[in-house]
């Protein structure tokens, strides 16, 4: 394990090459996964299987303590053992399964006792679509995330505070970005590859915990918009919804991109909470005026730290129920939430003339428009839980969304989807879900096509929406270590868009995504 971990921090620091994985950089063209690739994904695959499993070594360690995905009370029975959403939290770790591997100079307890803990995942996943999208192909790509706890009143005899750090070492390219085309990314964790810091934070409890401060660089896909029973999922959606990630600059202050913000949490109890964040609003500075720039190549290091950028606010308020201990209602909770970014966008349609941006004589420069805004409800319920468990069980989640600014390229969007823990016998850590979201594109951008074949004279393709559907199956192979078969259909990529390498402009076809990751926790 140390050797592995030595090893992915010494290459991170060749990650800010934008080349693909070596493993894919040898596909032949048509192909669908080189004959290089294959050995490195179940060499990969191996390891870690070698790693993990002995036979003395992989006998279980203990139920797992579960919280809440996004730190509130866990309501999910089926939320999963691992998750690369930034969300989900930290579960089990590979550690026990180790025996005296697992921390050979003994010096996790001793930095625990004084308030320093560290925890480290690693996931590394193969992606590919046998069937549509721009081109067929596979890709494989893996991230190392490390964590750092400080509890200062250990350290420093400060009551109630919690620094906390996050970075990434991300490796490998994307499905969706070479070779899909779609709006709603195939996986949480595609990214370009990077070493960059996501968070860092001071958190300041008052008032025996009821109140919340914290300050520092934060995300708000690891807190807002959250439902812990979607967090078994792979799709990016699942995580970090489209309509946020497509209609806010940069993406929003979400994976890989941190900004500066303070939250404060409320929390007066019988279930309720109460939640807002008010961030920088463009994490990388990518909504300047001109070009649209790639936002993660202008924040390559997570470092940019921008504070005078027009902001962001987030507000939710959860109301969550039958959690208290004994209960023998089933829990669930209701979130109603919504945003509003104080920014200036660019018009889809018309240019800052008034003219169509389709019209020859157009500037090509989108009519100044003030403000984004969207509202959001997130319904999480668990409809059977297991006799004598409390944490197996079938969960079910719906999560909807409407952005009515004129700014957004996505004006509705939908999810929902079911998980189930421990179905089948002898597995009772395993998790399997299938799910589906949906984003419709707004007026203004579907008028813009109309818009285009009316001034061009040329039929094309009219984009409307883009849907998916998943199907997945976390299993675990010791505590800590999960193996996930993924696989996704792809409606509709881009909303409908006409591939550019069809002679004829015919619509990117549906893909079909095959996909297989591994996770370790430590």
């Amino acid at each position: 394990m140390a050797r592995t971990i030595a090893f992915y921090l010494w290459s991170s620091g060749r990650a800010e090459s934008e080349t693909v994985h070596s493993c894919v950089t040898a596909r032949p063209r048509g192909s669908f996964l080189s004959r290089r690739a294959v050995p490195c994904v179940l060499s990969g695959v191996l390891a870690l299987m070698a790693l993990a499993c002995p036979p003395a070594l992989a006998e279980e360690t203990g139920r797992p303590v579960y919280e809440g995905a996004g730190g509130d009370p866990r309501i999910s029975v089926s939320q999963p053992e691992s998750t690369s959403q930034a969300s989900g939290g930290y579960v089990r770790s590979i550690e026990p399964s180790l025996g005296p591997l697992g921390d050979p100079f003994g010096l996790r307890p001793v930095l625990k006792a004084r308030g320093i803990e560290y925890s480290l995942t690693y996931i590394a996943e193969t992606l590919g679509n046998p069937v549509g999208g721009l081109r067929q192909g596979a890709i494989v790509e893996d991230r190392l995330n490390l964590r750092l706890n400080l509890d200062l009143k250990r350290l420093a005899g400060w009551d109630g505070a919690t620094v906390h750090a996050n970075a990434y070492f991300i490796h490998g390219t994307g499905l969706s970005r070479y070779y899909v085309g779609n709006l709603l990314a195939t996986s949480v964790i595609e990214a370009l590859p990077a070493s960059r810091l996501y968070v860092l934070w001071l958190d300041q409890q008052l008032f025996d915990g009821k109140l919340g401060l914290r300050i520092g660089q934060q995300a708000a896909d690891t807190e807002f918009f959250v439902s812990q029973t979607a967090t078994l999922f792979v799709n990016s959606t699942f995580g970090w919804p489209a309509i946020t990630g497509l209609d806010l600059p940069s993406g929003g202050p979400a994976y890989p991109l941190a900004s500066p913000a303070i939250r404060a949490k409320y929390v007066p109890g019988n279930g309720f909470s109460l939640q807002a964040g008010l961030y920088d609003g463009d994490p990388a500075g990518a909504n300047r005026p001109g070009d649209d720039p790639e936002a993660q190549r202008l924040d390559r290091t997570g470092t940019n730290f921008r504070t005078r950028d027009p902001a962001l606010v987030v507000a939710e308020a959860t109301y969550a129920f039958n959690t208290q201990e004994g209960s023998k209602e089933l829990p669930g909770d209701v979130t109603l939430g919504g945003w509003q970014h104080f920014g200036r966008f660019e018009s889809l349609r018309i240019d800052n003339t008034g003219l169509p941006l389709a019209d020859p004589n157009s500037t090509g420069i989108g009519r100044p428009l003030r403000g984004n805004a969207g509202i959001y409800a997130i319904y999480d319920q668990t409809l059977y839980r297991e006799t004598g468990k409390d944490d197996e069980g079938l969960g079910f989640f719906v999560r909807a969304a409407w952005s009515p600014t004129r700014s957004s390229l996505v004006s509705a969007y939908l999810d929902t989807g079911l998980a189930y823990k421990g179905l089948f016998e002898g597995r009772d850590d395993d998790t399997v879900g299938i799910s589906l979201a949906h984003a419709r594109l707004s007026d203004d951008a579907r008028r813009s096509d109309i818009d285009t074949i009316v001034y061009t004279g040329t039929a094309m393709p009219r984009r409307r929406a883009e849907t998916v559907i998943e199907a997945t199956y976390q299993a675990v192979v010791v505590p800590g270590f999960t193996v996930q078969p993924d696989v996704q259909l792809i409606l509709h990529p881009g909303g409908g868009i006409a591939n550019p390498r069809d002679p004829e402009g015919r619509r990117v076809r549906n893909a079909a995504v095959l996909g297989l990751r591994a996770t370790v926790q430590y």
